[in-house]
């Protein structure tokens, strides 16, 4: 009887073990999904159902195989069961839902190659339950470490980099960080490249100050990869979300990278604010630089300035700009960008955008056009309402999230203002983001004032109540004695 039972659990485990193999290959989509097994057939006879109806159920189709392995569990890349043309049109059709009220939508400018364009790449380090070391990306909503050596959509040359450091690990008896108990050193790498000088930093997060043998590793480190340009030790002690801490020394270079874009220098730190898509930046910039329409004289606002990237880029076509930027830090930076290009036309200052308008609107300054790419919450109603009160004749709005862009065009346009071109442009292939740039022009105050309507005065019933505009016109000019167009009617009916 014991013998039987020990085949029996021998039997079960062989099963179990056989069920978890072929689950773990349907999550890596390397088979169909699992299905129940079937039932032997009994010998015993039934009788033929009469009139039985063909199967006409159809087969799940089988799911998709992903250019990455682990593209099911990482979940960065969440569009990339479609192919690029289709994420296209996904896209398209995300903006036009959001933003077409205000007007036609333009194509969406996509990317000629759009496989490993971050020139930023962060990857986290830690331990697997065989105590191997493993770096690799964050899962989604998790505190989880997905494993990967090459990630799609990163830099390849910052990815084998990350690759050497965890080897180098094991070499020099370095440990990685444990969350829970707050042990180990190692707890992210941090790797930023110039797409156009090819400079490269690295950055080495760590959970104390000390550096064990931290000359050998550099040396180490550069005779794998000497095209790396400088090296930063980070110190991170904080149980914190951010990868970066507050203290840095500087371990070899100069303690930055610089790279070209639209034609400007720019010095990056390792917490610069700077695109990662190099190549869509580019056209995200002149795309707003050209809706400008900017003549040589204008004095230009830059709002959320960050490292000047957009004001300095467009500083040859302006008569004077100023950047407003909340984060000292990146003013600094800016600081230094502009004079790198040499630049005298540009001022930077630190402080908030909405107030600093306020303060030269009282001193009777204004800015002809107003730049505007803040984060993904977009602006708030303060700011706003300081950008309306400044009055700028047009205001080309940057925006990362076309949800929250939606909520202040809203506001924008009930404030005299008309949106007149929508450019949606694809800085993150294979994610569900978009970004968008959007023209604003201010209305003639002369030509267009407000005037309200109440509809009870005209006496209508429900269905005579849906005036056409030539009939809303007739009403405001007996009324009022104004004429006013279909575009004001429009805007007010919206």
């Amino acid at each position: 009887m014991k013998q039987n039972n020990k085949q029996k659990r021998s039997l079960s485990s062989e099963i179990l073990a056989e069920a978890m193999e072929t689950l773990e290959k349907w999550e890596k989509g390397e088979q169909a999904a699992p299905t129940s097994p079937k039932k032997e057939k009994t010998a015993t006879a039934s009788p033929k159902p009469i009139n039985k109806k063909p199967n006409t159920k159809m087969e799940k189709p089988e799911r998709k195989k992903l250019p990455c392995p682990v593209a099911h569990k990482c979940s960065g890349c969440q569009l990339q069961n479609m192919d690029y043309p289709e994420q296209l049109r996904w896209k398209q059709g995300k903006v036009e839902r959001l933003l077409g009220k205000f007007g036609k939508v333009c194509p969406i400018i996509g990317m000629d190659n759009p496989w490993h364009y971050r020139n930023k790449v962060q990857a986290a380090f830690g331990m697997a339950r065989d105590k191997k070391i493993i770096s690799g990306v964050w899962q989604s909503s998790t505190h989880r470490i997905v494993q990967t050596d090459n990630c799609m959509i990163e830099d390849s040359k910052a990815d084998e980099i990350i690759v050497s450091i965890r080897k180098l690990m094991k070499d020099f008896k370095m440990t990685s960080y444990n969350e829970i108990s707050e042990e180990g050193f190692l707890r992210h790498v941090l790797i930023r490249r110039g797409f156009i000088t090819g400079e490269i930093m690295v950055v080495m997060v760590t959970a104390t100050p000390i550096f064990p043998a931290k000359r050998n590793f550099v040396r180490a480190l550069l005779k794998l990869h000497p095209e790396i340009t400088t090296i930063i030790h980070n110190i991170c002690k904080l149980q914190v979300n951010l990868v970066l801490g507050d203290r840095e020394e500087i371990l070899y270079g100069k303690g930055y990278i610089e790279d070209i874009l639209c034609g400007k220098r720019f010095r990056i730190s390792s917490r610069s604010f700077y695109q990662v898509n190099p190549v869509q930046t580019e056209v995200l910039y002149r795309t707003a630089i050209e809706m400008a329409g900017l003549t040589g004289k204008e004095t230009v606002l830059d709002a959320y300035c960050g490292v000047g990237t957009i004001g300095i880029a467009a500083s040859d076509h302006a008569g004077r700009i100023i950047g407003v930027e909340l984060n000292e830090n990146a003013v600094r930076d800016a600081t230094a960008n502009a004079a790198l290009n040499q630049i005298q036309n540009i001022d930077f200052a630190a402080g908030d955008a909405g107030e600093f308008m306020e303060e030269m609107t009282d001193a009777g300054e204004k800015a002809e056009v107003v730049f505007l790419d803040p984060p993904r919450a977009g602006s708030d109603e303060k700011f706003l309402h300081s950008l309306v009160r400044m009055a700028p004749r047009k205001i080309v709005y940057i925006s990362c999230n076309p949800e929250t862009q939606a909520r202040d065009l809203s506001f924008l346009t009930q404030k005299a203002y008309r949106v007149q071109k929508i450019q949606p442009v694809d800085m993150f292939p294979q994610t569900n983001h978009v970004e968008t740039v959007v023209l604003l022009s201010k209305l003639n105050t002369k030509q267009h004032i407000e005037v309200e309507l109440n509809l009870d005065e005209l006496d209508l019933t429900s269905a005579e109540s849906k005036a056409t505009y030539e009939e809303i016109k007739a009403y405001v000019l007996e009324h009022t004695g104004l004429k006013v167009s279909h575009l004001y009617i429009a805007q007010v009916k919206q």
